[in-house]
């Protein structure tokens, strides 16, 4: 396959068009039009749909491009490294980061790492669901504890568990009686909490006084004394230190586990690395004390 025909390809692809990409690039269209229809007779395959004035990507011309378009990209930072002497990161960092941690400690992580690498774009996207890295463009997504995946690896960078928290002024129930609480989406009236305390495991019976669809916003209205709430410990770690929040135990549940994750079969950029070197800087215990610690500063 003709690598520069191929990397003509890739930039017809990214910009939509002949001639907007003969525009960005500085090439005559006639050259770029020739190059990949050179490429599709070399694998007898149509990559582009060309109507009177659109070009749209056949089904086989989108997985070419999926698949080449960061190796192409891959290619040119490492020739551009050698040329300049070093292998400093630089070029777009995309990556996909869960609701909660983004909202808590993604802007300060973002703009540390902005000024330690001055070279690197980075794009972060806030969401919750299991997005598709290579057809999505991403370098990395962080998640909360993701299935398991042949095509993806990656390291935990923090563990977090699950309390039981309520303001100090609201009394434990007793005689099995169901605990105000504040939850987050709707709450089901079935449910209880199943913890481990000072005194032993306890079940706390819930019984959903307000639903909340944040869990910030849940741990607001449970310092307001509203009802309890079942909370990460980062969360409300600074809390409990000081006494505005009462801990009524720990969930019975596993760990929760934050993961930094990437293409396998893809070379591991410079900038990926050094993003996450970055986490293990910023995180090197990996506790809920730790990153309750780095949001309070």
């Amino acid at each position: 396959m003709d690598l520069l025909a191929l990397a003509d390809f890739n930039l017809v692809a990214r910009h939509g068009g002949f001639g907007r990409a003969a525009r960005a690039a500085g090439r005559p269209k006639a050259t770029l039009s020739r190059r990949v229809a050179e490429l599709e007779a070399a694998l007898n395959l149509r990559l582009f749909e060309r109507g009177a004035r659109t070009l749209k990507l056949t089904q086989e011309g989108r997985a070419l491009y999926e698949r080449t378009g960061t190796l192409l990209t891959e290619l040119d930072e490492t020739a551009a490294a050698i040329a300049s002497g070093g292998d400093r990161p630089r070029g777009k960092l995309r990556i996909s980061a869960p609701l909660l941690f983004s909202q808590i400690a993604m802007g300060k992580l973002a703009a540390a790492f902005a000024l330690k690498y001055p070279e690197v774009r980075l794009e972060i996207t806030t969401e919750d669901r299991a997005v598709d890295m290579v057809e999505e463009g991403y370098d990395l997504v962080i998640r909360v504890g993701p299935d398991p995946d042949e095509s993806l690896v990656g390291r935990i960078f923090l563990r977090d568990r699950l309390v039981v928290v309520a303001s100090p002024h609201l009394k434990r129930p007793k005689d099995k009686r169901a605990v105000p609480a504040v939850v987050r989406g709707t709450g089901d009236r079935s449910a209880a909490w199943n913890v481990t305390g000072a005194t032993g495991r306890l079940r706390f019976a819930v019984d959903p006084v307000l639903s909340l669809s944040s869990l910030i916003m849940v741990r607001d209205a449970v310092r307001a004394g509203v009802g309890a709430g079942c909370l990460p410990l980062s969360l409300v770690s600074p809390d409990l230190s000081v006494g505005t929040l009462s801990h009524w135990g720990d969930i019975d549940a596993p760990e929760i586990q934050l993961w930094a994750l990437y293409p396998s079969r893809r070379l591991l950029s410079a900038r990926v690395s050094a993003f996450l070197d970055f986490l293990k800087e910023a995180f090197p215990k990996g506790t809920p004390e730790e990153l309750a610690a780095y949001v309070e500063r």
